[in-house]
């Protein structure tokens, strides 16, 4: 039997989902330009999305350019928390920061090649948490002559924090995934300092018995580190957000980003299907009922809205006769 690999550290997974009346459903890598998802696009039955396309009504795409270090459904919850869609705070707003620049830490093993440094999978480190703390020991004393602090929130998950990350904006992991990071690293003027650290830590690490120990077990050796969600938020910003967020009940369908970021396509399909028979089919349900909701599809590029809205009687007629599709809109994501 073949186990399911480790999840992907999601950088707004933390932070709070509370019960609330108006439910907002976000898919993110609900399609993408890949010739193979393309061809299980077109072999996809999805009754519960194509009832709920009946339902709602268009609410307005969140348009992206290819080198927008925030993907669209980073932005979208973004917005629906009330934070910066171009630089969602996710640190400062899941460990309550006030006042403070901070960020999220991803440790990560990165494959220099002949014309490209990727980065692999950090969720394949098996980063336990005794791990995790022992790298922790090493590299906080050489953040902290920066002024910086790190705290484990998870394994995968750091909070960095510190006056150095103040004009810090980061790319998402999800833009250097399984990719060369060197489109996606800051300029060397505007994050001197993060430079040297990584430097630093690629040298402190190459030969140390930390990584000794991990190659014992058979594990990859830890190199690098992954800067994201970077941002700070004042008191009145944080409950701003707060209480943004208590207004809807959000609910993102994680699997399909894990699937598709890994490009295993299979998984993506079966994380489809079960986002049909499940989230969706409950949305759809809520609809019916007469409750609030938003649905959100999201590419890599952009994003369309759906939303619960009542429509005129000429848009009610029109979709009576052309009903939207997902066959029809996923090419536009």
């Amino acid at each position: 039997m073949s186990l399911s690999p480790p999840a992907l550290p999601a950088p707004f997974l933390a932070s709070p989902a509370p019960a609330a009346a108006h439910r907002h459903l976000v898919l993110p890598y609900a399609a993408l330009l890949d010739d193979s998802c393309q061809h299980l696009l077109s072999t996809l039955e999805l009754p519960q999305l194509e009832r709920l396309l009946r339902s709602l009504r268009p609410a307005g795409t969140t348009p992206g350019q290819p080198d927008q270090p925030i993907p669209p459904h980073e932005r979208v919850v973004a917005r629906a928390w009330a934070l910066d869609a171009e630089r969602p705070a996710w640190a400062a707003l899941a460990t309550q920061t006030v006042d403070t620049p901070c960020a999220w830490l991803t440790p990560c093993h990165w494959t220099a090649g002949a014309d490209q440094v990727r980065m692999d999978d950090p969720a394949s480190l098996q980063l336990e948490l005794a791990d995790a703390q022992a790298l922790h020991a090493l590299l906080q004393p050489w953040f902290a002559q920066d002024g910086l602090s790190l705290d484990i929130v998870t394994p995968l998950l750091w909070r960095i924090a510190g006056a150095p990350l103040a004009d810090l904006c980061p790319a998402s992991l999800d833009r250097v995934l399984l990719r060369d990071v060197s489109p996606w690293l800051p300029s060397a003027q505007t994050a001197r300092t993060l430079h040297r650290l990584h430097s630093e830590v690629q040298m402190l690490l190459y030969t140390h018995a930390f990584n000794d120990r991990r190659a014992e077990r058979g594990l990859q050796p830890i190199n690098a580190f992954w800067l994201h969600g970077a941002g700070s938020l004042d008191a009145d910003a944080l409950a701003h957000s707060q209480q943004a967020a208590a207004q809807v009940q959000l609910q993102v369908v994680d699997g399909l980003r894990q699937a598709a970021l890994r490009q295993d396509w299979p998984a993506w399909k079966q994380a489809w299907l079960a986002a049909d028979a499940g989230p969706l089919a409950e949305l759809a349900q809520h609809v019916a009922q007469g409750g609030p909701a938003t649905l959100s599809l999201c590419g890599e590029h952009h994003a369309r809205n759906w939303d619960s809205q009542p429509r005129g009687l000429v848009d009610k007629i029109k979709n009576v006769f052309s009903p939207q599709r997902f066959a029809g809109l996923h090419q536009a994501l």
